[in-house]
């Protein structure tokens, strides 16, 4: 798998802010095939950090009413990763 279609997009959250600046975990959307080894690698290899621990979640589409019709979003999956101290990565700097 391509490591840059690995990672999706950052997640920018209150709940993401807290967690990077206490325990330097970053959040993010990540291809829902993505292992976590193929997670590790991209991470590494893009942002040039070491990573200590990648958990993963696969996190289910909520359902969404418009009228008559009941659609869904889509399914989709959330990385946290955990990086080693004195390691950051600027994309979710200044935000």
């Amino acid at each position: 798998m391509d490591i840059y279609s690995v990672i999706r997009k950052p997640l920018v959250t209150e709940k993401s802010t807290i967690a990077r600046d206490e325990e330097n975990k970053y959040l993010f959307e990540v291809d829902r095939r993505a292992t976590k080894i193929d997670i590790c690698n991209a991470v590494e290899k893009i942002f040039k950090v070491d990573v200590v621990n990648v958990r993963t979640m696969n996190m289910t589409g909520k359902k969404k009413r418009i009228g008559k019709i009941i659609g869904r979003r889509r399914n989709w999956k959330k990385a946290i990763i955990t990086l080693t101290p004195g390691n950051s990565i600027e994309v979710h700097e200044g935000v």
